[in-house]
């Protein structure tokens, strides 16, 4: 068991910042040893009502600011995410368990977020003239209005950045947010909100509830006006549900079964390094991350020997600094989740070429990063979500081949093609079905890439973040048409006939001047 000591934070004035009766707590526990360090307050329904009713009041302030003013407080936040970095890291591990430099990797992305939209949300939130229905005689105006209260459901693997990765757009374009964490990280969403108030962010507009997921979910479901929600597929069909029922948009970003691709001339000892962080970084706790990995026969010896080398080597165990490369999973939960598949595949005929076991002298929640050879499609690691750090080798023949088995999934999140060849790389990846492919980069390269939409086919979701739509999401359009002079339908004194006549003769002009 590990004696790793947690860093010394405010934890419980951050569980402080939660809705919720101080009362009736649940303890949040540093992952590495299992030691209680904060209490957290559980909200009821009651509570969401109240937190949903601060938010909007708070809200329609906010919305009347200017959007410049609004941004101001995004350009504090900024800075106090940079200036407050090693904070965010320890509170990110003690909650996560995971690696430092993964904690450390997850809070830039808020700061990239930020700057992304602190120079795209100004064109995108102001009114836009678009031509009207007659030219020369009527306009029309596209203004883009907040939704109001966004409900932002957020998962424990990554609990800074995608707590506040959809909240920071929403926020700038004048909704509120009523922000639920899961139960197991809290902290780091309390920390954001602490910096954002710090920031300048009015009191009440950003309100955490935080408690069981079958109650607190549903209830923050039933109240918004908009649902983001990042979990699980099963989570999230029932979250679309709620939101369809009440005519409510929603985005969801689900699992994945993400494929990897190793082209006969990829560069193996690349190859190997963006592989090991493709599928270990985070433990494999990560919606993107690889789990099936596809070789040309011609090069899977080679590959499989210096990939099972190379991972057989992973410094893993708890530490609050940079020599650990992998950390533990976020529960005793779901690391039994994980060994159970390994050792169902293990009892089915797989062969388990490195790893293969729990690690409870690390730490209760460590496993062993796990390769598997020979699995085959009646165990559940073949179609399932894992969620851990466990990959499956699967050798192939043609690229047909490894396409359609790439592509034989439920899943559509991400993929990865490697080839010395990025022509014909880029190719094969246009092929395969998923919202984010990665040539020559294992995970994260195309998420990270604001400017551009990030989202999922099939079962891994509906919607996206990032890009223009990121932000437009959350917000409503409404087209202000204006006529200069009444000339629509018949005029006073003229035939149908001739109205049809010069109607037609109109659209035709028209299509020929192309200005329709």
């Amino acid at each position: 068991m590990s004696t790793v000591l947690a860093p010394v934070h405010d934890f419980g004035g951050l569980a402080g910042l939660i809705a919720g009766d101080p009362a009736e707590t649940v303890p949040v526990v540093e992952v590495f040893t299992g030691n209680p360090v904060a209490a957290l307050p559980q909200s009821s329904r009651a509570d969401v009502d109240a937190a949903f009713a601060r938010v909007r009041a708070a809200q329609v302030e906010w919305a009347r600011w200017p959007v410049r003013r609004r941004l101001a407080v995004f350009e504090r936040f900024h800075r106090l995410v940079l200036e407050n970095y090693r904070t965010i890291t320890d509170v990110i591990q003690v909650e996560t368990g995971k690696a430092r430099r993964m904690a450390f990797e997850e809070l830039c992305d808020i700061p990239m977020v930020v700057s992304h939209y602190l120079k795209r949300a100004p064109r995108l939130l102001r009114p836009i003239r678009h031509p009207g229905a007659i030219p020369g005689l009527s306009t029309s105006t596209e203004i883009r209005k907040p939704r109001g209260v966004v409900g932002v459901i957020a998962p424990w693997n990554f609990p800074f950045a995608i707590a506040y990765c959809d909240a920071i757009p929403a926020l700038m374009a004048g909704n509120g947010i009523v922000l639920k964490p899961d139960i197991h990280t809290p902290l780091s969403a309390a920390l954001g909100l602490k910096l954002l108030r710090e920031a300048g962010l009015p009191d009440g507009l950003v309100e955490i509830v935080c408690g069981d997921g079958p109650v607190v979910g549903p209830a923050v479901a039933e109240r918004a006006d908009f649902v983001m929600f990042t979990g699980s597929e099963p989570t999230g069909r029932l979250v679309a549900q709620q939101a369809a029922g009440r005519l409510v948009e929603m985005c969801l970003e689900l699992g994945g079964k993400n494929p990897m691709i190793v082209l006969p001339d990829a560069d193996l000892d690349l190859t190997v390094e963006g592989a090991a962080n493709g599928v270990f970084a985070n433990t494999g706790q990560l919606c993107l991350h690889v789990e099936r990995i596809y070789v040309h026969e011609s090069v899977y010896p080679a590959f499989r020997d210096r990939f099972v080398e190379k991972v057989s080597r992973l410094r893993v165990g708890p530490g609050y600094d940079f020599d650990v490369e992998m950390g533990g999973l976020v529960s005793v939960d779901q690391c039994e989740r994980v060994a159970a598949q390994v050792e169902q595949a293990r009892s089915r005929g797989a062969r388990v070429l490195t790893g293969g076991r729990a690690r409870p002298d690390l730490g209760p929640t460590f496993y062993e990063p796990t390769v598997l050879e020979g699995v085959t499609a009646e165990m559940d690691v073949c179609t399932e979500e894992t969620f851990g750090p466990v990959v499956a080798l699967y050798p192939y023949s043609t690229v047909d081949e490894a396409v359609a088995r790439a592509n034989d999934t439920r899943f559509g999140l991400s993929a990865s093609v490697w080839g010395r060849d990025v022509a014909a790389a880029r190719a094969v990846g246009a092929r395969l079905e998923a919202g984010h492919v990665n040539v020559n980069d294992g995970a994260a390269l195309a998420y990270a890439g604001k400017s551009a939409p990030s989202g999922g086919f099939k079962a891994s979701g509906i919607g996206v973040r990032n890009g223009d739509q990121g932000l437009l999401k959350f917000t409503e359009s409404t087209n202000v048409a204006t006529l200069k002079r009444q000339v629509l339908g018949p005029q006073p004194g003229q035939s149908y006939e001739d109205y049809v006549t010069r109607t037609i003769r109109t659209l035709t002009l028209l299509r020929r001047f192309r200005l329709r």
